[in-house]
């Protein structure tokens, strides 16, 4: 039988619901009680908003009938906040709010019996709703909804998930039957009969017009809102100084806050990785924070510990491969009073760009396009003619999508495909099921009759995507880390920072003859330049290698009554015979990671279901 959604609240997430003001709220929020739950109402006295949050997490104004709610991290006050609702007169009037207040949040509202709630441009922090009897639900946690409605599982939902990658705009639809996903950027708008429904768009990033000496000032500015927006508080901060730009950048913006730093290194076991030296250089120039540098050899490999994996998550993620190295700091860091540990995570999301802007450069100042076009082949080794073909191709999206359907069984697309496309071709694995796959390109071709780009170029859509794509990863680290007691924040992910990077023209801000210019510039000043002189990035190969080596008896144990294999979605005996050769050279390139993710989500249901019963 397919999982249901009875049975995942309560096990230590953080969550949360909104209720219409309607009679049949009671009944359904009472469902929702758990240790620790709390629950805001309505002018009328019925539950508008019930969850489990902390008290540094959420900031209500209310003013009248009217009712705001900031859930995250964002440093308006209770008193702006309360004067924001007396002046609201329409939900549309809550686009402009949104689009200034720094941090990462989501922004509820309840006015003249609406209701609406929006998460975050970037996507690391959703939205879902659904229908529980008389009344329209809306949550943070698709979960939350399916185990309200006893929803069953998506079968073809769960076989698009197997993809690698899986494309815009699939990743949009959650895993459960009646339960529906507001794609990011956009709010939902509940009708005074509490169960009308609309989905309005509110967020969109801008077009690259500026300069980079323009637009670097205001990166800067968004950067250190967005870090002081997690520092205000005081206390001890956490920052991960793996010696990257990105890490780098925000460890000594912390560093200016009120907060006491901790930098936290983890040194990687490649002899050829020079992060601890670069980290070393920087914490150096930090006089005032304590640097700590954890032992190599403690260091949790990739694909370590799936087996005893059991959060609460309401999808799969690749993110399950590097669980117990997100998390294997954390109790040092807190036992040294951390209260948030910030990744620089997002910085090569942000800094950077899609060289596939180079598409529709190379149609608008051709000579120039050829002249940075010639130095990428050169740094990346893009063989002329494909380089060419995909330069050539001038297939929409929809097509593009239509025609990956028709695709799946192909080698792996050459980088510089997914480089100057519309992104990374998915694909399926021998693994799995002719079912499986019959039910993705049913869903491939059924998104691409519809599917509009994520921007109106190549490279605006590829950098969106791939902005989309991470943070449904990182979403489920930050939920991770909340619940094993110390949580991570990732700044570049904050909308304003995201628009102060992509408001600079694509040519300044990736080109083959400097690295990630846009946060040298911003950041000139605040870090020292021999720390912005770095040009050269850790890849961790060697601990993935090894990861396969050291755990594959647990990826065996893993095939073993394979949940997967149980819905017949993929080949238990192929997956086994993998397992059993971990030199095998493909898995170096991840193309398990997608169905790894959906096992151990399967298993982490049946955990909840358990622990419930």
């Amino acid at each position: 039988m397919p999982e249901s959604g009875k049975g995942t609240l309560g096990h230590g997430e953080g969550y949360f619901a909104v209720f219409p003001d309607h009679e049949a709220a009671l009944a359904v929020a009472r469902r929702l009680d758990a240790q620790g739950s709390r629950t805001l109402n309505h002018a009328s006295g019925r539950p508008w908003l019930t969850g489990c949050w902390r008290d540094d997490e959420i900031v209500v104004g209310e003013a009248g009938r009217t009712r705001l709610a900031v859930i995250g991290c964002c440093p308006v006050t209770e008193s702006e906040l309360t004067a924001e609702a007396g002046r609201l007169r329409d939900l549309t009037q809550l686009d402009a709010l949104a689009r200034t207040l720094p941090g990462s949040f989501h922004l509820v509202a309840a006015l003249d019996g609406r209701c609406r709630a929006q998460g975050t441009g970037s996507g690391l922090r959703l939205i879902f709703h659904a229908r529980v009897g008389e009344i329209t639900v809306t949550a943070d946690r698709a979960d939350l909804l399916a185990s309200l409605t006893g929803a069953d599982l998506d079968e073809q939902a769960l076989a698009v998930r197997l993809l690698f990658p899986v494309p815009h705009p699939l990743l949009d639809k959650p895993l459960w039957h009646g339960v529906h996903g507001v794609p990011p950027g956009s709010a939902l708008v509940i009708q005074p009969d509490g169960r009308t429904t609309r989905v309005a768009k509110w967020w969109q990033p801008p077009r690259p017009r500026r300069s980079l000496s323009g637009g670097a000032p205001l990166v800067r500015e968004a950067l250190t809102a967005a870090v002081d927006a997690r520092t205000r508080g005081g206390g001890v901060v956490a920052c991960d100084l793996s010696g990257g730009l990105d890490s780098t950048s925000l460890t000594f913006l912390a560093a200016r806050g009120a907060a006491k730093v901790i930098a936290s290194t983890w040194p990687g076991i490649d002899p050829a990785d020079d992060d601890l030296g670069w980290a070393r250089r920087a914490a150096a120039q930090l006089p005032g924070t304590e640097h700590v540098v954890w032992p190599a050899a403690e260091s949790p490999l990739v694909y370590q510990d799936l087996l005893g994996i059991d959060d609460p998550m309401d999808e799969p993620t690749i993110g399950m491969m590097d669980r117990a190295r997100l998390l294997s700091d954390l109790a040092g860091l807190a036992a040294k009073g951390g209260r948030v540990r910030l990744t620089g995570m997002g910085g090569d999301h942000v800094a950077w760009c899609s060289e596939a802007h180079y598409h529709s450069l190379l149609r608008r100042r051709p000579l120039f396009a050829l002249r940075q076009l010639r130095g990428f082949r050169a740094l990346f080794h893009w063989p002329l003619g494909e380089m060419a073909r995909v330069l050539g191709d001038s297939r929409s999206y929809r097509r593009w999508l239509a025609d990956a359907a028709d695709d799946l069984d192909l080698p792996a697309a050459p980088p510089v495909t997914t480089a100057l496309g519309w992104g990374c071709p998915p694909r399926l694995f021998d693994w799995v099921t002719p079912r499986a796959k019959r039910l993705a390109i049913d869903a491939l071709r059924e998104a691409a009759a519809t599917a509009d780009p994520l921007g109106p170029t190549r490279g605006e859509h590829a950098d969106l995507e791939q902005i989309l794509s991470c943070t449904r990863i990182i979403r489920q680290w930050e939920q991770m880390s909340a619940r094993a007691g110390l949580p991570i924040q990732s700044p570049y992910f904050d909308d304003r920072v995201i628009e102060a990077c992509f408001s600079i023209k694509p040519e300044e801000r990736v080109t083959p003859w400097a690295y990630k210019p846009v946060l040298v510039e911003a950041m000139r000043g605040i870090v020292p330049d021999d720390c912005l002189g770095r040009a050269s990035k850790a890849q961790a190969a060697m601990d993935a290698a090894a990861g396969l080596r050291e755990n594959r008896g647990d990826l065996m144990t893993l095939w073993d009554r394979s949940r997967l294999a149980e819905l017949g979605l993929v080949d238990g005996e192929r997956l086994r015979f993998l397992a059993r050769r971990p030199a095998t050279p493909e898995l170096a390139k991840g193309i398990l990671y997608s169905t790894i993710g959906c096992e151990v989500w399967l298993r982490t249901l049946s955990v909840s279901k358990s622990l419930t019963s």
